[in-house]
């Protein structure tokens, strides 16, 4: 199924508006406008009001206003850098023009002596002179009627002007054909939605600042599309993967039973449960997709291991996946103690394994001599393949593409698959990342973890904390020190990891080591490991320790900039400490003045280590294409949408959703045929891929 004809208007370049060549596609292309259609629902980001004052005399500093002006003399710049000026008067006084960058013959043009001109722009006094800076409209008097007493603004590049924009914006609109209406009517009819024509009219026709909010009918119709064609296409997603060939893999209980009666401690309640959701879900002939949420330290990989010796039981292999070679080395050491004394056989795959040794790994893999493969990316490569692979656990899911998930299907047949992450996500984020995806949640944390004091201070009080770090070094505690940045630059005030690591060498010797991202990875290991294994005690690092760093004995996180950071990067980085036995403490050091929203992250870290309640804070905060950080994460980028403001629109796009799929699974009726354009103006297509022609 392809694109239906009636979209093609929309699809197409921008080079097919007027006037736009290679040049100006480029400029556009930085602002991810490629296709007409991104320019005609584009929103603005603000409104010019100009006012009509009637006089030189009349008009206000700071305002944009149309004045009618005759003009009087031209001045040439005398040097580089300065501006061309032209004095222009009106009936109440003079007023100088600054024009920066312009030609002698445009302005002779279009300021010719002793005429009469309509002109528009921002008003201002200079050297206690009425001044204009290159004006916005500069036209003759008899067509002042055609200067707009309001326009939108909207995101700008250098080298584009908002006047070419707003020109190329109408004429996308104009080429948009009339599309059939999509949504339910009853509720177009009591939500006050436009058309989705009328809707992209009149968003580029702002009155004021209150119709660029988000609660207005038009952006609330706007974003309602793109909720429903998330939705829509998750559903036919999830719909398309129920008919997929799965497997029941129930094991006999057998390896779980040995394996808790070795472990020192009992499983938390809601392990137990997630234990019991995820059996459930491999007894079922269908492939498991479910989501293991659980706070730093929540014990999520034990109940991954579980599922794993629940397929081992039955048969099958599983693999364990993860986003860095040190974690996966750490997974490895501690799952092979962990399982000493069961028949099983663990083994670890990275990009460090070599010749003669991968080899023979793979080849045990192929005939099913390893039951459990721990790896990273090295997972995906071609040439790793499985005897009978039944389960994918992939852990910080957020750091693989759906695409690598998916490579880790075809590794097996009907793979059941596991996803889990330390970094809680809002149910608002999960259903535009996954639909209704089932999810376990952890919400104790195991025995032994001890709470973190979070402390926040001011950065002036710098020489107390390395103070206090000292000594708390003299009792043998290790410390991790983040900075915001790998090096200082001039641009930036911002705490950088190698001139601190310096720093505090000179204090404490070779007790410090660096870790960072722009190091070579061995370089990068071997700092993690001297600090993992006691021979260093301060290990000043970027957010590169985020993830993939477990070392109980660490105790004391300090954080430099914490306002700079988001409220989750804040959690998840203070969950490196809280480990262990020993009492942990997380610094938050921030620069002064502190805006409102930095205020707020502060507070809310000293007040909680709910990891769920502060990815919900989170959300609120810094709207939902910050929270997960990259695109890989699966959450889309919405133009209109926004997820802590239009909670009721999502809910309400998966309702239809669900009942529209009840109804007409293939979309056949005239409502379906419409959804079908949906789909594909959302470039939701591989969804619309799996519905039938019609």
């Amino acid at each position: 199924m392809s694109r239906p004809a009636l979209l093609f208007p929309l699809f197409a370049s921008p080079t097919n508006l007027h006037g736009v060549g290679p040049k100006l596609s480029k400029l556009l292309e930085k602002l991810n406008l490629t296709k007409i259609r991104d320019l005609a629902w584009l929103p603005p980001v603000n409104v010019i009001e100009r006012t009509r004052p009637g006089s030189i005399k009349a008009a206000l500093p700071g305002q944009t206003v149309t004045l009618v002006v005759e003009t009087v003399s031209h001045t040439k710049p005398e040097r580089r850098g300065q501006p061309y000026r032209i004095v222009v008067r009106d009936a109440t006084g003079f007023m100088e023009i600054a024009l920066f960058n312009a030609h002698p013959d445009y302005a002779d043009k279009v300021f010719p002596l002793g005429q009469s001109i309509a002109v528009s722009g921002a008003f201002d006094r200079y050297r206690d002179r009425p001044q204009m800076t290159n004006p916005d409209y500069v036209v003759p008097a008899n067509t002042v009627e055609k200067i707009p007493l309001r326009e939108a603004v909207y995101p700008l590049t250098a080298g584009l002007t908002n006047k070419r924009m707003r020109v190329l914006v109408q004429e996308a609109v104009e080429r948009a054909p009339q599309l059939p209406e999509w949504c339910d009517h009853e509720y177009v009819r009591v939500q006050t939605f436009p058309s989705w024509n009328d809707a992209i009219t009149k968003l580029h026709q702002p009155t004021g600042g209150a119709d660029l909010a988000f609660n207005t009918p038009v952006r609330r119709r706007l974003a309602y599309d793109e909720l429903l064609a998330n939705q829509l296409a998750l559903a036919l997603l999830r719909e398309h993967q129920r008919q997929q060939q799965g497997v029941s893999r129930v094991g006999d209980g057998r390896l779980r039973k040995l394996l808790l009666s070795h472990l020192p401690y009992k499983l938390t309640s809601s392990q137990e449960q997630a234990c019991r959701e995820i059996m459930a879900d491999l007894a079922e002939p269908l492939q498991m997709l479910r989501l293991l949420q659980g706070d730093v330290g929540s014990g999520k990989t034990l109940v991954g291991l579980m599922a794993a010796l629940a397929v081992i039981e039955a048969g099958y292999q599983a693999a364990l996946m993860v986003p860095t070679e040190i974690l996966a080395r750490q997974h490895y050491e501690k799952l092979s103690e962990i399982c000493k004394g069961l028949p099983i056989r663990i083994a670890l795959l990275t990009g460090r394994e070599k010749g003669k040794t991968r080899e023979t790994l793979l080849a045990n893999l192929r005939d099913g001599g390893i039951h459990l493969l721990i790896g990273t990316h090295a997972l995906f490569q071609q040439d790793v393949e499985f005897f009978n692979l039944g389960l994918s656990v992939i852990d910080e899911q957020h750091r693989f593409g759906v695409h690598q998930r998916l490579e880790m299907r075809r590794k097996g047949v009907g793979v059941d698959m596991l996803v889990m992450t330390a970094t809680p996500i809002p149910r608002t984020l999960l259903l535009t990342a996954y639909g209704d995806m089932a999810v376990s949640k952890l919400t104790e944390k195991p025995p032994g973890r001890t709470p973190i004091v979070t402390k926040v201070l001011p950065l002036l009080r710098y020489d107390e904390v390395v103070a206090g770090i000292g000594r708390a070094l003299e009792k043998g505690a290790r410390v991790y020190w983040v900075c915001p940045l790998v090096d200082e630059n001039e641009e930036s005030d911002l705490a950088a990891a190698t001139s601190r690591a310096v720093e505090l060498r000179q204090r404490f010797g070779d007790k410090v080591v660096l870790a960072h991202g722009q190091q070579k990875a061995a370089e990068r290991d071997s700092s993690m490991a001297a600090f993992a294994d006691g021979r260093a005690q301060i290990l000043v690092a970027t957010t590169v320790i985020e993830v993939g760093v477990d070392v109980p004995e660490a105790s004391i996180m300090v954080i430099e900039h914490a306002e700079r950071f988001g409220l989750a990067q804040l959690h998840q980085l203070r969950g490196r400490v809280g480990r262990g036995a020993a009492a942990s403490s997380c610094l938050l050091l921030y620069a002064e003045p502190l805006g409102e929203t930095a205020k707020s992250r502060l507070s809310i870290m000293r007040e909680t280590e709910d990891g769920f309640r502060i990815a919900e804070e989170d959300l609120r905060l810094r709207g939902a294409g910050e929270v997960l950080g990259t695109k890989q994460s699966g959450v889309p980028d919405f133009l209109h949408a926004d997820l802590s403001q239009h909670q009721d629109l999502l809910h309400a796009a998966r309702d239809d959703a669900r009942l529209i799929l009840a109804r007409d699974p293939e979309l056949q009726t005239p409502r379906g045929q419409a959804l079908r354009i949906l789909l594909y103006l959302h470039e939701r297509n591989v969804a619309a891929s799996y519905l039938r022609s019609g």
